[in-house]
């Protein structure tokens, strides 16, 4: 089953010691959760890194018990499709190329959806192409080294990414926005999105190099925890500019997320109309809709709706 960027969402960054994931995966203990990942990296100290190793086992040992009790029900196939689906997808986050190349090697990832590849450049993809290529895992690169504020260096990385063959398997790339601010020895302002910084530039940027080649990208965390204001606004921002998901760093930010992602009724209206309107140029809502040029808008705002929604008011009659 092919999975749609969108579906990824609000994705909940969870250490791997957690005790808590199994009852996030498979009860609904997050509401509204779409995709998490369970991170080696920053989230966890070098000192826990075996802790989560063991944890991490023995949670995947419990969804490979769920995944075949579902399948020795009647139906399986039907069955075990429909509950994938509303389960939280599952990413890891390894610490580093060699924690990788570990995962793959011993542990039995058959229920895990990817990797997310932390400090991912051109000069690691041939070392991840060679640790991730005997498996089925997705890719979801993480732009957050120096390199990212050259726009000639993500313009040979988009160049190369584009016709390798782990084109096919990368479902999305994420933006580093912490990391790259430590780049600069920043850190964001309490008041501000990413937007008003140094990263406004570089948001812009990727959005232009790797968009303008349909990779999907998703947007960088929000740590201002308590100002749901901010995140908010920054949200309009990663919205307006493209981005299919954003990371999330606790669950109070998930439902201002999927929110945030819910298509306007006015979006909703013209993207139905631009797909099924035979005509080459009409005027809805005020605004001239040419299908010729609106299509991939009309087709991305249409995927998003079904995943969060959009809002409802009357629906004038849709040609076809």
């Amino acid at each position: 089953m092919t999975i749609s960027p969108y579906r990824l969402g609000a994705s909940l960054y969870m250490p791997a010691v957690r005790t808590d994931i199994i009852d996030v995966v498979l009860k609904n203990k997050i509401p509204g959760l779409s995709s998490l990942i369970i991170c080696f990296e920053d989230a966890l100290a070098e000192q826990d890194i075996a802790a989560g190793l063991s944890n991490l086992h023995t949670v995947l040992a419990v969804l490979r018990q769920h995944r075949h009790a579902n399948h020795s029900h009647a139906n399986c196939e039907h069955n075990h499709a429909n509950r994938d689906h509303d389960r939280p997808l599952v990413f890891i986050r390894p610490r580093h190329q060699a924690m990788a190349r570990l995962l793959v090697d011993e542990f039995d990832l058959s229920t895990v959806n990817g990797f997310v590849l932390p400090k991912f450049t051109q000069a690691t993809l041939d070392e991840w192409t060679d640790i991730l290529e005997p498996t089925q895992l997705l890719w979801m690169p993480t732009l957050e080294t120096a390199e990212v504020f050259d726009a000639l260096a993500m313009r040979e990385l988009v160049n190369v990414l584009d016709t390798h063959p782990c084109r096919s398997r990368m479902l999305a790339i994420r933006v580093g926005g912490n990391d790259l601010l430590n780049v600069l020895s920043l850190r964001r302002q309490r008041h501000k999105t990413l937007y008003d910084g140094p990263l406004g530039y570089v948001m812009k940027m990727l959005v232009s190099t790797f968009g303008s080649r349909q990779f999907a990208l998703t947007a960088p965390v929000c740590e201002l925890i308590e100002r749901n204001d901010i995140l908010t606004e920054e949200l309009k921002a990663d919205i307006e500019h493209g981005f299919v998901g954003k990371t999330a760093i606790h669950p109070n930010q998930i439902d201002i997320i999927n929110q945030a992602l819910a298509v306007e009724a006015t979006e909703y209206e013209d993207a139905l109309r631009i797909v099924n309107s035979g005509a080459a140029v009409f005027k809805h809502n005020g605004a001239m809709c040419e299908p010729a040029t609106h299509t991939r808008w009309a087709e991305n705002i249409l995927t998003r709706a079904q995943y969060y929604g959009h809002q409802k008011r009357w629906l004038t009659s849709i040609p076809g």
